[in-house]
């Protein structure tokens, strides 16, 4: 384990994590708030114990290789989220270290389940970097790291697959600096161009620029207790795009950028995630028709929460635990299937179920015609076995992992479907479930043993799991604590 080099990634995030740990220290400026010092201060802390971590000892091999980007990659979050929460525990706007964790992981990760029973007594500095916890997390902090530090070695690809969702990733240029930059220019240029529109319809300009963060990064973290119910129709229509969009892969948007505009709705995982999205629209709407004034309210409400969900976004406009079953079956579902690979929102994402269900159906074919030879076709390329058996592999570590938490947070005894729907809202970085976690409700209630679970879950969601559950490895352990030791004595 080459954890020299690890040290050096972690120590350019704790600087990156400083240095936009200004921002809200302009936001305390702009507002009068004091909270502002205490975001100065920890911003220093993290970039003192960066640069040391990144000074100390100069590594002698560069190279990143998978195991160290999968570890690399998930002490930079659990890192980013340690040092993250110090501003909202410091100056106790939340109380205890333990629900500053966990607000902060779920603002990393993009999940939006908190613990917070009035969002609106937060200041405005601690309001601007919960949301922009979102931001940063939806691209991820390790992207953002390979487009503005020349981290040397051709293995950084490394980084990027471990942080990056989906089944496979690839890069849209030769180099991955300039891939990384370019995704990040769309991500930028798309935010830009929500909380434009959303100042068109008359929005406030603070709430314009957290609540276009939190959708950047299908994130959900709102700056009202009623989330998004009381802003106009108009910026609900506006938020409700742009979730949408922001759950499509951005290795689509870059044919756009190209020009390339026939080939971006050529992209089968995108026909696919969007004939999901209104086939769910159209079957909910017909389901609840009649509860609200108009079919066009309805379809306002139904067209959001479907975005939402299915995005992991988490905003609400309307509390859909109070829809009929099939309504709330339909969305839980959603839960589940997710977004595109290579966006910004999480779950188990459009192009593992697709190719699922054409594995299932090439399965069926065989027991027909047991001498046919045919191959899982998907984006006009045939299915390499190695992404087939990560897919497998993915699945059962999924439901594994899913059982263990809901069988642990069980012992606590609430109701099935709080206790089932907590799981699947943080897992898949969703945010809220149904009943106790539902849009009206929060996760305040948990004890700090469910609270770690759900923290567990939220970073393993994120990080599509095995970045994660590597930590956990012995042997890998063992090496990432011992290795330096080890080479000394010999």
């Amino acid at each position: 384990m080459n954890s020299s080099i690890i040290r050096v990634v972690l120590g350019h995030v704790l600087k990156i994590e400083a240095a936009f740990m200004l921002l809200p220290c302009l936001i305390a400026v702009i507002y009068g708030e004091e909270e502002g010092f205490v975001y100065l201060a920890v911003a220093g802390g993290c970039a003192v114990i960066g640069t040391l971590m990144t000074q100390i000892k100069k590594p002698k091999d560069s190279s990143l290789y998978l195991k160290e980007g999968c570890v690399a990659t998930a002490l930079s979050w659990i890192f980013l989220s340690a040092f993250g929460a110090l501003p909202f525990w410091i100056t106790g706007e939340i109380a205890s270290y333990e629900d500053s964790l966990f607000e902060t992981i779920s603002g990393f990760t993009t999940t939006g389940a908190t613990i917070l029973l009035d969002v609106e007594a937060l200041s405005h500095t601690s309001l601007f970097w919960r949301s922009f916890t979102h931001w940063l997390g939806g691209m991820g902090v390790l992207v953002f790291l390979l487009a503005i530090i020349p981290l040397s070695g051709g293995s950084n690809i490394n980084l990027m697959r471990a942080e990056s969702p989906g089944p496979s990733v690839g890069k849209l240029v030769p180099k991955i600096k300039s891939s990384a930059r370019i995704l990040y220019v769309i991500y930028f240029f798309m935010t830009v161009l929500e909380i434009l529109l959303l100042l068109c319809g008359g929005m406030n300009p603070f709430h314009a620029v957290t609540l276009s963060m939190g959708t950047a990064g299908t994130g959900g973290f709102g700056v009202l207790n009623s989330s998004i119910a009381d802003y106009s129709a108009y910026c609900q229509w506006v938020i409700t795009v742009f979730m949408i969009l922001f759950g499509v892969n951005f290795n689509a948007f870059y044919f756009i950028m190209l020009g390339k505009i026939k080939k971006f709705f050529s992209v089968e995982e995108v026909r696919w995630y969007l004939g999901i999205i209104a086939s769910a629209i159209a079957l909910i709407t017909i389901n609840i028709y009649g509860t609200y004034t108009s079919i066009w309210e309805t379809l306002r409400h139904v067209s959001f929460q479907v975005a939402s969900v299915i995005t992991t976004t988490g905003y609400s406009t309307a509390d859909f635990n109070t829809w009929p079953m099939f309504s709330k079956v339909m969305l839980v579902s959603l839960m589940f299937v997710g977004a595109c690979a290579g966006s910004t929102g999480g779950g188990i994402k459009v192009s593992r179920i697709v190719i699922m269900l054409k594995t299932v159906k090439k399965e069926l074919n065989n027991y027909i015609h047991p001498k046919s030879i045919k191959k899982i076709m998907f984006e006009e390329k045939a299915v390499e076995h190695e992404v087939l058996r990560a897919i497998n592999v993915y699945f059962i570590t999924f439901v594994a992992l899913y059982a263990a938490s809901f069988i642990i947070v069980s012992l606590e005894n609430y109701d099935f479907t709080t206790t089932f729907t907590s799981v699947v809202a943080t897992m898949n970085n969703i945010g809220p479930g149904l009943e106790m976690v539902g849009p009206s409700g929060n996760f305040a209630f948990w004890n700090p043993i469910s609270k770690l679970v759900f923290m567990v879950d939220m970073l393993a969601g994120r990080l599509e799991l095995f970045p994660l559950l590597i930590l956990f490895s012995p042997k890998v352990l063992k090496d990432l604590l011992f290795s330096n030791f080890i080479k000394r004595r010999s």
